[in-house]
């Protein structure tokens, strides 16, 4: 249930309204937008009277939410999610480019990935330090020692930057290093996990699972957003059908449904999504221009010999291309890069 109360009401008078809510045996969560504040009144009362709550002082309008996910939902939040990090905002006109490597490796690897992507003009450094692998003989990532050269790379180039947790025994530990915390796709469903990330006050981007429907995949994000975190995007990586073509199909078109859903800012990761590195680049196009709030690449300066998927990563020269490409489209579409 959402309850739509003036902007103008006396804190008083609004902290009455929930104290109201909570003897009606709600829990509530507070969002406050450009003309109202919106109250999410969370709990199972399919009997419940709304019109007990419509006649509290200060109440424009009381409404049912019927999608089953609440918070994430644009019923329950008009206004569009915006997530700050240092001098970076995600969600308004700006698109933002998250770049570098599947893993860190070393020193001289991270480092040097990224002066290359923060002179093309990405904003956030990606680089797994704890890498789920599908064979448990390939690489599976440096661990703290990886954290520690993300963030030395980050702070030395001036960019965020991003890494994934795999475990809720991981999160004090990435915590301690990280901007964002990424969860990939096979984690989507990790529950606990998605628990643990709702205590966080850092964002959390959320990949959508490999044959999620984007219900379940919002249903996921509420798990984070009703633990207290708001800072949550999504992020479209490719799902599994029938064709074997390529590592997964790239659904463009969830970009522009789920934006209808959710005021969450949406992410596209066309790398995983595709595999091969020179199909990446017109899906980043296509991205841009179906609306995504973020772009995330993967780059590599010597993708033959990477630890961990090299055939997806873009050549630096050919990251830079894509750029000045999404730059382009951004423009015609209202938006920067």
């Amino acid at each position: 249930m959402v309850v739509v109360v003036d902007k103008n009401l006396p804190q008083l008078k609004v902290e009455k309204i929930i104290d109201e809510l909570n003897k009606f045996g709600f829990d509530v969560h507070r969002s406050t937008g450009e003309k109202y504040i919106i109250l999410g009144a969370l709990g199972v009362q399919p009997g419940f009277d709304i019109r007990k709550v419509k006649m509290l002082e200060g109440v424009v309008d009381v409404f049912r939410i019927t999608e089953p996910y609440k918070l994430a939902s644009k019923r329950f939040k008009a206004d569009k999610t915006l997530i700050r990090i240092n001098d970076i905002t995600i969600g308004a006109d700006e698109i933002v480019v998250i770049a570098g490597p599947c893993s860190v490796e070393s020193e001289h690897q991270i480092m040097k990935l990224a002066e290359i992507v923060k002179k093309s003009g990405a904003k956030i450094l990606r680089g797994g330090a704890f890498k789920p692998r599908t064979s448990p003989y390939s690489f599976q990532g440096l661990g703290e020692e990886g954290l520690k050269l993300l963030r030395q790379a980050g702070d030395t180039s001036g960019l965020a930057v991003i890494t994934e947790i795999i475990e809720p025994s991981h999160f004090e530990l990435i915590e301690k290093y990280t901007d964002i915390f990424q969860v990939g796709s096979r984690n989507m469903y990790n529950y606990p996990l998605l628990k643990l990330l709702g205590t966080s006050k850092k964002p959390v981007m959320l990949k959508r699972g490999m044959s999620a429907t984007i219900d379940e995949w919002l249903m996921s994000a509420e798990y984070i957003l009703a633990g207290g975190n708001p800072n949550v995007i999504i992020c479209e990586r490719g799902i599994r059908t029938f064709d074997t073509t390529l590592r997964n199909t790239f659904d463009v078109s969830a970009i522009v449904s789920v934006k209808e859903k959710t005021h969450l800012p949406v992410c596209a990761d066309p790398s995983h999504a595709i595999g091969y590195r020179d199909k990446i680049i017109p899906m980043a196009r296509a991205a841009v221009a179906a609306g995504t709030d973020v772009l995330m690449v993967e780059v590599h300066h010597d993708p033959d010999n990477a630890l961990s998927d090299g055939p997806q990563a873009l050549l630096p020269k050919q990251f830079d291309e894509v750029m000045k490409q999404i730059k382009a489209i951004a423009e015609i579409i209202g938006r920067r890069i």
